[in-house]
């Protein structure tokens, strides 16, 4: 425990020194950025005294070109010091978030190990498998328990229920045959007398032949009576 608060401890003074020097060199930016400002203003005070004197005093006019240039050449050192500072701050807020990004990853990964602990991939294997035969073995259990008992004797039972229950609706049926009633209504009568009466179709040829056949045969009847009563007188 005590690692690791010295550990994390570690951590925030790397932390808060990184932070104090980036304040340190943005301060320093800040006094160059200063510096830079005012000499600048010599340099022009410097030029505008060399112009209104290059005519009437030159050697007032060459004083003031060499001021200038000095304060030109120490504005070309602070602009490399500042170079150097800004790419320093950036070097530093670059690693500051590197030392972040690790401690977080770090910390991730302690805790992702905490959690898997001992876990192996043969034991996730094995708690699977051992997950499995128990889901099998409730499902067999839940079969046996939903399975109802004595299935085979209660089925031979239903079987000869059955049986008699049809036995004893043929009885009924045929006691009901018995004492059939002998009046048959006029209608049920029309239906069976038509069903028992032939159906002759003729045709209209057949039906001609068979009238004319009529009429010859009446002819010869009527003939053979009136032959008949000639003789009998």
């Amino acid at each position: 425990m005590a690692g690791i608060m010295s550990y994390f401890g570690g951590r925030r003074d790397t932390k808060q020194a990184a932070r104090d020097a980036i304040v340190g060199l943005r301060q320093q930016l800040q006094m160059i950025e200063k510096k830079e400002e005012h000499l600048q203003k010599k340099i022009d005070e410097e030029l505008k005294k060399a112009k209104a004197n290059a005519v009437s005093n030159k050697a007032v006019a060459t004083q003031a070109l060499r001021r200038k240039k000095a304060s030109e050449s120490e504005m070309d050192r602070l602009a490399g010091q500042r170079l150097q500072l800004e790419l320093q701050i950036n070097t530093l807020e670059s690693a500051n978030l590197n030392a972040e990004t690790m401690a977080a990853m770090k910390k991730a990964s302690d805790v992702l190990a905490s959690i898997h602990g001992n876990m192996t991939m043969d034991k996730v294997d094995s708690t699977m498998s051992k997950i499995t035969e128990q889901r099998e073995i409730a499902t067999e259990i839940a079969e046996a328990l939903s399975y109802p008992t004595g299935t085979e004797a209660d089925e031979d039972d239903l079987k000869a229920e059955l049986a008699e229950l049809e036995q004893e609706t043929l009885d009924e049926r045929l006691a009901g045959a018995e004492h059939v009633p002998l009046h048959i209504p006029a209608g049920a009568r029309r239906v069976e007398e038509r069903r028992k009466t032939p159906q002759i179709n003729f045709t209209f040829n057949q039906l001609t032949s068979y009238a004319a056949a009529v009429v010859v045969e009446d002819d010869e009847e009527a003939q053979l009576r009136e032959l008949q009563a000639a003789l009998a007188m």
